[in-house]
């Protein structure tokens, strides 16, 4: 395993998340509940803004993918015929002297992870969900929550193609909570019991799934690319014959060099058509699409991008963490996010709290959160206030002072070089704009000047 990235270790991401608001252990005054996390008022924002980079990316920005959004419950067949009640299910150990249980695969050695102890044979367990639907608790009655997303796509493809006429080649996506009942969880967000999947089947006609699996596989990890995540902390790892899944022709990982070492971020499969032909066998409905090119019905074949909002929350997290030197040779901690990712795009920061200036401030801040998620904050010297909105990767920090109610200008500061300019209000809010979209700082705009180099 490739050791860690540098200056980033899991304990320094766990006490910044829950410092700044990022991410809680869920139920916390009752001491926790293992593997639940609560996302707070930064971690709900930047958790909100990796979905809409994905259904931007995925959806809105093509013509070729619509959405969908499932029922977590659906019908206990829909498991039957997926394989998910035969074969859902990972190898169980149970450690015979303090009796801990693990999941096999995942140990090193045959002996307990936590006192050495000596390991029971493996036994099958199921990871789904299991609840009851309606007040009699029987078989007949037994639901489950979904253990994945992909599967309300598939038992839509016959409502979707009628309802939007597409053709081959054409996508469905679809974000929603999935629930695994997972042995061994851990690894702060990693790996949990409650997670969110952003998913999209991509249906291709056979002969032609080879050529969009590798587009898929290189899309996807130009995504990542593209929002910051460092083309060195990403690898691809192909499944070989052993690896992989029971419904699929072949497989690539998007590894992230996490502080832990190198573990799955996104998977992109092609499933061939298992799932379709599974699905309409257990159904007695036709779940195929007309080829008007061949004048015949056919299966089409699947390939599927599945990622985790969790787990790329926590890869973005990783990758932008940094401490670095401030100009008093003191080191300040920084988030390096993409603009599009940060939880907070501009704070305003008057430089006093008397009246003349924290009203004026106010206006600008009023103004501004009509376009931007922003915060307003004048607690403390203006040098703790950038430092904390480092901290959470805000990008912008407007800075109003007793000159700009003279001038009508105010300072905006850059979070990574922390260099400065300064501009009229009038034209603050298309600068901002323009900076958030990539516009170098000292590009200028009209009546603007550079403050600090």
């Amino acid at each position: 395993m490739t050791e860690p990235a540098p200056n980033v270790d899991m304990d320094r991401i766990v006490s910044l998340s829950r410092r700044r608001g990022f991410i809680f252990p869920s139920s916390d005054i009752y001491g926790g509940l293992s593997s639940c996390w609560d996302y707070g008022p930064l971690g709900v924002e930047m958790k909100r803004n990796i979905k809409q980079a994905w259904w931007q990316a995925m959806v809105q920005d093509r013509d070729d993918i619509v959405g969908l959004d499932a029922s977590i419950l659906m019908h206990p067949q829909v498991w039957e015929a997926s394989g998910h009640i035969a074969g859902f299910s990972d190898p169980l150990v149970e450690c015979k002297s303090c009796h801990l249980r693990w999941r096999a695969d995942d140990l090193a050695t045959g002996k307990c992870p936590a006192c050495g102890g000596e390991l029971t044979e493996p036994q099958q367990f199921n990871l789904m969900f299991k609840t009851f639907m309606g007040p009699v608790e029987d078989s007949a009655s037994t639901v489950y929550l979904r253990p994945e997303t992909a599967q309300g796509i598939f038992v839509n493809f016959e409502n979707v193609l009628g309802t939007t006429r597409k053709r081959l080649p054409f996508g469905i996506a679809q974000i929603g909570k999935a629930f695994r009942n997972e042995i061994t969880t851990g690894n702060f967000i990693f790996r949990t019991r409650e997670f969110e999947q952003m998913e999209m089947e991509y249906f291709v006609r056979p002969g032609t799934d080879q050529d969009w699996f590798d587009y898929w596989v290189e899309e996807r990890r130009n995504w990542y690319v593209d929002l910051g995540i460092r083309p060195e902390n990403l690898e691809l790892y192909r499944h070989n014959e052993e690896e992989l899944a029971h419904y699929a022709r072949a497989c690539y990982d998007i590894n992230y060099l996490f502080p832990m070492g190198w573990a799955e971020l996104e998977g992109i499969a092609n499933r061939g058509d298992f799932d379709l032909i599974q699905h309409a066998r257990h159904s007695r409905k036709s779940l195929t699409y007309f080829d008007e090119e061949t004048r015949q019905n056919i299966v089409p074949y699947i390939i599927e991008p599945s990622a985790g909002v969790d787990r790329s929350l926590l890869a973005f997290l990783c990758d932008a963490y940094a401490e670095e030197p401030d100009e008093q040779g003191e080191t300040r901690v920084l988030l390096h996010l993409h603009p599009t990712l940060a939880p907070v795009k501009v704070a305003v920061l008057p430089l006093s709290r008397k009246e003349n200036l924290a009203v004026f401030s106010r206006e600008i801040y009023d103004d501004l959160r009509r376009c931007f998620m922003a915060q307003y904050d004048d607690a403390q010297s203006i040098g703790r206030r950038y430092r904390r909105q480092d901290e959470i990767g805000t990008p912008f920090c407007v800075t109003a002072d007793f000159e700009s109610l003279e001038d009508n200008m105010v300072t905006i500061r850059e979070r990574d070089t922390m260099k400065q300019i300064r501009v009229p209000i009038a034209g603050l809010m298309n600068t901002l704009q323009a900076k958030l979209a990539g516009e170098d700082l000292f590009v200028l705009p009209e009546g603007g000047k550079v403050w600090k180099e």
